[in-house]
């Protein structure tokens, strides 16, 4: 088997989609008879830092790097020219230009993401569904059950649809740190307890009720990691005494924050997926679960995939500060339960690496590829009106807030969410 991947943004960068490309290429690479990248990148500039990021052969996309549309719409137009896409058995991709363009030139498609888009932009829908649809479109390999159900939803056969969870790199957490030799690292006292968030610090990650957390246990360090500047979290953080905002780390620099943290907290909000439609089953919660420390989350559709409230990490519904202080409470006074959670966190890691979701990978493809094409039926009218009416939200969402992406529609959270 000789894969193409397509990736239409420049590496080496720290964002999540880049990780989780460049991770499953390296490792997937491994496990196939042949494998190159084709990626943008200057025409005088080194690839050498490139392929050791991917693991892999590079290929030049012949792509401007800016504007990101111009260069998305080359990566897809050219790439059809190039001897290796012909050679390739199949192109892997994330980029739905890629994969139409690629089923248009007779290549075979893998794609790789993680956004619902049915849901997210409805207008794509009968696109979406004969791209996916197509013979020679083998797989979407979605992030999550719950991608993976919108798309099953609109009608796209099971056999084309399979999720397979993200991991992490084992290589991260070669040495584990005890938390007080990480928090003396980081001048905490070590009998400081400390609640760790790491990712980027922005409006749409729930992190307003982390800062309320902090407010109301005045006791405890609370640790904001993943800073760009200024923004309106930071402004909040700054009248908190026991918020302490730390600048976005590199991969090598953020083990003692993790390790430091008496609990690690994905903020348990609705926000991000139903205001923002941007985050589903965070990156982040695999390095978490690597870590072997206890787990604060909510109990959110996608997160409830991998976490279970009580075995591996501490849920607690979304939006509701009650509950929050709760879960917060537990975890940093009784020393046992979070031993456990930590621990069975730590063990289900182990299935959850890069180079299992690539073996994951390489066995699906192997079928896919010796499957018969699936046939489906043409896309059907009857679904028309729900399409249209979905259609008509998305537009007046885009209209009113300038967003492209439509966040999916959930119950109104309970009153006592407020924060106030």
């Amino acid at each position: 088997m000789r894969i193409l991947f397509a990736f239409e943004n420049a590496l080496p960068n720290a964002e999540a989609d880049a990780e989780v490309f460049t991770a499953t290429a390296r490792y997937l690479a491994q496990l196939v008879d042949g494998a190159s990248l084709h990626v943008p990148f200057a025409r005088r500039a080194d690839p050498a830092p490139i392929a050791a990021v991917a693991g892999l052969a590079v290929l030049r996309a012949w792509a401007p790097l800016r504007p990101a549309a111009l260069r998305h719409l080359a990566c897809g137009s050219t790439i059809v020219l190039r001897r290796a896409f012909r050679e390739a058995d199949l192109v892997y991709t994330r980029n739905l230009w890629v994969a139409w363009t690629a089923l248009r030139a007779g290549q075979r498609v893998v794609f790789d993401h993680y956004r619902p888009w049915p849901d997210q932009i409805p207008p794509l829908q009968p696109w979406l569904y004969r791209l996916m649809c197509h013979p020679r479109f083998l797989v979407h390999i979605c992030h999550s059950e719950y991608t993976r159900r919108k798309y099953l939803e609109l009608g796209v056969p099971a056999e084309k649809l399979c999720c397979i969870h993200n991991g992490f790199e084992p290589a991260r957490f070669a040495a584990v740190m005890p938390a007080a030799v990480a928090k003396a690292q980081l001048g905490i006292p070590a009998d400081r307890k400390t609640v760790v968030y790491t990712g980027r610090i922005n409006h749409k990650k729930g992190l307003h009720l982390m800062i309320e957390a902090a407010r109301r246990r005045p006791d405890l360090l609370f640790i904001m990691v993943g800073s760009y500047g200024e923004g309106p979290i930071e402004a909040m953080a700054r009248e908190v005494a026991n918020v302490r905002v730390v600048a976005f780390q590199p991969q090598a620099a953020l083990a003692p924050y993790i390790f430091a943290a008496d609990v690690l907290m994905i903020p348990p909000s609705l926000q991000p997926l139903a205001q923002f439609g941007s985050t589903v089953l965070p990156l982040k919660l695999f390095l978490y679960l690597a870590a072997g420390r206890p787990i604060l989350a909510g109990e959110t559709p996608e997160v409830r995939e991998v976490l279970e409230h009580g075995r591996n990490a501490w849920l607690c519904p979304p939006d509701r500060i009650d509950a929050l202080m709760e879960g917060i409470a537990r975890l940093t006074e009784d020393g046992a339960l979070a031993a456990r959670l930590g621990a069975a966190a730590a063990a289900d890691s182990e299935g959850l690496t890069w180079a299992a979701r690539a073996a994951r990978i390489a066995a699906l493809l192997e079928r896919r590829l010796a499957a018969a094409p699936v046939v489906a039926p043409p896309w059907d009218r009857a679904r028309s009106p729900r399409w249209r009416e979905q259609s008509g939200r998305w537009l007046k969402h885009a209209l009113r807030t300038r967003s492209w992406v439509v966040p999916p529609q959930f119950p109104a959270a309970d009153p006592e969410s407020s924060t106030s």
